[in-house]
């Protein structure tokens, strides 16, 4: 899914088992989301069906808490978290769009 100009909002890599991996344009720091990362740092999204354990898991284990847990308007429950390093984790249950085809 294409956002301003060239910039991709969301864009994802399936494989037949399933999963897959969900990527992105950099974003303006100035904007306000917290998906702002410049080029050559991390962030993930990763699917779990427990996110509630998880994020005790996370901030137990000394992440830092960039959003709770809330649900989104494309049906996931998730959370997002910051490890030592300064890498950004999202956690939800989405499991991206069905394969096509």
């Amino acid at each position: 899914m294409h956002g301003e100009g060239d910039r991709v909002d969301h864009a994802q890599l399936d494989w037949p088992p399933g999963g897959g991996i969900m990527l992105g344009s950099e974003r303006d720091p100035g904007e306000d989301n917290p998906w702002s990362l410049p080029p050559g740092t991390f962030g993930a999204y990763v699917v779990t069906d427990d996110p509630d354990t998880l994020l005790a898991r996370a901030t137990a284990a000394g992440a830092t808490v960039v959003y709770g847990l809330r649900e989104t308007d494309y049906g996931s429950r998730d959370f997002a978290v910051r490890d030592p390093e300064g890498n950004l984790w999202s956690f939800g249950t989405y499991h991206g769009e069905p394969r096509k085809g």
